[in-house]
């Protein structure tokens, strides 16, 4: 067996372990709060104990499928966290009283994976009718896709129940775009209760997963001799060269956010920044930027155990962004629509 499929294997085990048995708690806070709030990750022992094994299963194979599919369903928790809480609004389709937010501008022709929620939905509801939400499949998906691409495993709060809507509106106001300056990145985290700490820490989301010329081409649009140090010369022109079609830039050519390493979940997208070798300008600022957000990437690239320890807590973090509990919203029966 390829050492892959050994490592999917063992991880499928410990997932449905820890979920049997029982040893998933909520965990104690150094301050005395609970950082679950009304979230418990044992919150389907009881009603669909087999959830997260399907969950897993399906993006294992969704990602031994196409490699990609890990950042995007990664990215997809991410764009549904940040509009409204996570609560599954990104994943409807468009109503007659409603427009989605599917087609938002940071969401058309970009976000993806929404088939291989589809196919989870399905099985999910085949074994356990209503009970599993799809902002909580989302969750695990996200979740497992880190696992899948070698980066850390933590155990998922979970309860989330899914909106009833959605809001195109709300996208581009709460989503913050790639082309971003420092102070716009830290407010919109802070919009959604996150630090400037958790905006480097969940940036490094980018060492897996793949991005469009139209998100990072004003990194070469000001490219003039010069301008930048040698390296960060020699890479920005290898995107030019990438985007361009003659005297045309062709925004719907990807490449990698990590050129490196872009199928492993590690620290290499830290260590791209002090040679310019972000992708995105909201990467790059980071780095360029100087003081705490700079301090933090020099003290990852050092030490990927504390990266993958605080991704983890600023992931679950994130997850508990205003999620709908209690007889807030509905648990949908297809994740595209709400409930007749």
């Amino acid at each position: 067996m390829e050492r892959g499929s050994t490592m999917a294997v063992v991880l499928r085990f410990c997932i449905v372990f820890a979920l049997m048995s029982g040893l998933v708690t909520s965990g104690a806070h150094p301050n005395g709060a609970n950082p679950n709030g009304p979230l418990q990750p044992n919150y389907y022992l009881g009603t669909c104990p087999q959830a997260e094994a399907i969950i897993f299963a399906g993006v294992q194979r969704a990602v031994a499928q196409e490699a990609r599919m890990a950042g995007s369903l990664l990215r997809l928790h991410f764009h549904d966290c940040f509009v409204n809480g996570c609560d599954g609004s990104v994943l409807l389709d468009d109503t007659a009283t409603f427009v989605g937010e599917k087609t938002a501008g940071p969401n058309l022709n970009s976000s993806r994976g929404f088939e291989v929620i589809d196919a989870i939905k399905q099985e999910v509801e085949s074994a356990c009718p209503g009970k599993v939400s799809c902002a909580d499949i989302l969750t695990l998906a996200a979740r497992d896709s880190v696992v899948l691409t070698r980066g850390p495993y933590w155990e998922v709060p979970l309860g989330r129940r899914d909106s009833l809507t959605a809001s195109k509106a709300a996208v581009a106001n709460s989503l913050p775009a790639p082309t971003s300056n420092i102070s716009t990145l830290i407010s919109k985290f802070k919009d959604v209760g996150l630090t400037e700490n958790d905006l480097v820490t969940l940036s490094g989301a980018h060492t897996i997963g793949k991005a469009r010329c139209v998100t990072f081409n004003s990194r070469f649009m000001a490219l003039k001799p010069g301008r930048y140090p040698t390296l960060e010369t020699e890479f920005l022109t290898s995107l030019q060269q990438l985007c361009s079609q003659g005297l045309v830039i062709n925004n719907d050519t990807l490449t990698e956010l990590d050129l490196k390493t872009p199928f492993t979940f590690d620290k290499q997208y830290y260590e791209n920044l002090p040679s310019g070798e972000g992708l995105l300008d909201s990467d790059q600022l980071l780095y360029s930027n100087g003081g705490s957000t700079r301090n933090l990437v020099e003290f990852y690239i050092k030490n990927q155990e504390a990266f993958f320890n605080d991704f983890k807590i600023s992931m679950i973090k994130m997850g508990n962004n205003r999620p709908l509990t209690g007889t807030n919203g509905e648990i949908r029966q297809n994740c595209r629509f709400v409930n007749s």
